[in-house]
């Protein structure tokens, strides 16, 4: 397949990480996660996240999404999100049918919730007919690559709070948005009352594997029996640690990260010098561009790539950890060709 920017899940797997796993893979050890590597790295996060915190291994991102919003929601509560949310729109309903709760949606110009947006969803509190409003999820950075300050994600912690609620974070791209805003990952979660969090490393460099993080002690209830009914408990979990393990220690997410970041950004620079229509701010690793349905479908045939809003020709250009200067310059002159 040509090198492209359909998805950062379309990249390989860092050396890093690739070492991590072979020098797990010696001799026997004990499974689903009593081994050192899972010891070693549930240490790690707590130093990452704060003490009170706890990881749960999982095998995907939807996985990790699903078992927090389980920790969080009964079948008869819901979460508010952003229409354009993975939870909503690439997850084939699995939190509805998995948890049994239901999605309580909001269309958002940028991706970002706001407290005045989440508000309009927040009623029918005891009446037996409604759903009952019970969390919060937002993803960081966005689907449409935008970012939360650190006071905008406070102040849905407090709102969430103030009705008896919890905020769930997806951080796919965690890595990509502290980069971004140059913070460390428990001043933008736990620091922000961020009560469980959805932290991926596979759109990073992992080969597979993601973690679900309860930031919330209350949160972490019986969760070693919802993990595993749920099938995501991991036989082999050495070998998910184990990339964490390197993954954190090594600097490596942030390495991955800056580089998707800067390239993102080349990227802005060269298309924007063409005229091309970007449609969002360009804030970490995502470029979402306008153009003529005959140019991005003539594009395709070259390099692969999502359209996003088809309707209004709006596509969407993905960078990775392994993302080139050269490939930018090619893609761009393919594009400049083409227009």
């Amino acid at each position: 397949m040509k090198r492209g920017f359909g998805s950062d899940n379309h990249s390989g797997i860092s050396p890093e990480i690739m070492k991590a796993i072979a020098l797990a893979n010696v001799d026997h050890a004990l499974a689903y996660g009593d081994d050192e590597w899972c010891a070693r790295t549930e240490t790690l996060f707590k130093e990452y996240f704060g003490p009170q915190s706890k990881v749960y291994f999982v095998f995907n991102g939807t996985g990790a999404n699903v078992l927090c919003i389980d920790a969080m929601c009964r079948s008869h509560e819901a979460v508010v999100c952003a229409e354009t949310a993975h939870i909503n729109v690439d997850e084939c309903g699995a939190p509805q049918r998995v948890v049994g709760c239901r999605l309580l949606t909001v269309d958002t110009p940028d991706g970002k919730l706001t407290s005045e947006l989440v508000k309009t969803r927040l009623h029918g509190f005891g009446f037996e007919h409604h759903s009952q409003p019970r969390a919060i999820s937002i993803t960081q950075s966005t689907e449409l690559g935008t970012l939360y300050t650190l006071e905008e994600i406070h102040a849905l912690a407090d709102l969430a709070h103030s009705y008896n609620m919890y905020l769930h974070m997806d951080g796919a791209r965690l890595a990509n948005a502290a980069v971004a805003l140059g913070c460390t990952f428990k001043q933008m979660t736990t620091d922000q009352g961020v009560d469980c969090l959805s932290f991926g490393g596979t759109k990073n460099g992992l080969l597979m594997g993601e973690s679900c993080v309860i930031l919330n002690p209350a949160l972490d209830v019986d969760m070693k029996y919802r993990r595993k009914q749920m099938t995501q408990l991991c036989s082999k979990m050495r070998f998910i640690a184990a990339q964490f393990e390197a993954y954190l220690t090594t600097g490596l997410w942030h390495s991955n990260a800056q580089h998707s970041n800067a390239m993102a950004q080349l990227l802005y620079r060269e298309v924007a010098a063409l005229g091309v229509k970007v449609m969002y701010p360009v804030q970490v690793n995502s470029v979402f561009v306008q153009l003529p349905s005959q140019v991005w479908h003539a594009l395709q045939k070259e390099y692969f790539f999502y359209d996003w809003d088809e309707a209004h020709n709006v596509v969407r250009w993905m960078c990775s950890f392994d993302t080139t200067e050269d490939d930018i310059h090619a893609f761009v002159a393919a594009l400049k060709r083409l227009l």
